[in-house]
């Protein structure tokens, strides 16, 4: 069995109600439910939320919602971890078995059903631990500064001052749209950036942190800009 978590707790500060804050014509919690269900790829769909109008909502757009967290698992120092551990209390409670879970975050309007199994066929392919999602910078991090305390900068690596950037490796970073891995990876603290993990590569352009109002209105453009052009 295959299980899909998707955290929601109610308490955003950054934004207010941010995992059901309206996004292009409906809460955006729904577009990483109906990609998961579009999937095929899961027995169940679960939101781990501790809110009661996040669990109405998300029940509406065809995720169950078995169990309401505990307030002690929802406030800004959480980590995803812990609510997945949390959720994995619930699954050996019930007595389910659950090989694969996929942690797949409330905000990620951008995730496409493909991606998610695409995902998991890589994860059995090369019998890792997780596969994740990842982009690359857009600019090469060896090219970094940093400012100074008298408003000046300097380089993070200055040897590389005069390398062209054609000649420097490419750097990747988390994409933070989802995380799929073993039970027993997540269960036993197996660490997620490792050489047991995987990444899968997403273009930049389905990429988007949605963690202040800024970010919300140039992911809200990208996403209309995109089912224009028919990428989503």
């Amino acid at each position: 069995m295959n299980l899909c978590i998707i955290p929601a707790r109610g308490g955003s500060r950054r934004i207010p109600r941010k995992n059901i804050k309206e996004f292009n014509g409906k809460p955006i919690i729904a577009y990483s439910i109906e990609a998961a269900l579009k999937s095929g790829c899961f027995d169940k769909v679960i939101v781990s939320t501790d809110d009661n109008e996040i669990a109405d909502i998300s029940k509406k757009y065809g995720a169950q919602v078995p169990f309401i967290r505990p307030n002690a698992l929802s406030n800004d120092y959480v980590s995803t971890i812990s609510v997945i551990k949390h959720a994995i209390e619930w699954i050996e409670a019930n007595k389910m078995f659950v090989e694969d879970i996929c942690c797949l975050y409330a905000t990620a309007p951008f995730i496409r059903p493909q991606t998610i199994s695409d995902a998991h066929k890589k994860l059995d392919d090369l019998n890792f631990d997780y596969c994740f999602s990842a982009t690359s910078f857009e600019f090469p991090i060896q090219r970094a500064i940093r400012i100074t305390q008298n408003s000046g900068v300097e380089m993070f690596y200055p040897k590389y001052s005069s390398t062209r950037s054609q000649d420097l490796e490419e750097a990747y970073h988390d994409a933070g749209q989802f995380y799929w891995g073993r039970l027993q990876s997540f269960k036993n603290n197996v660490h997620l950036f490792s050489d047991t993990s995987t990444p899968y590569i997403l273009p930049r352009y389905l990429v988007q942190d949605i963690d202040t109002e800024e970010d919300w209105i140039q992911a809200e453009a990208m996403y209309k800009a995109l089912k224009d052009i028919g990428k989503l």
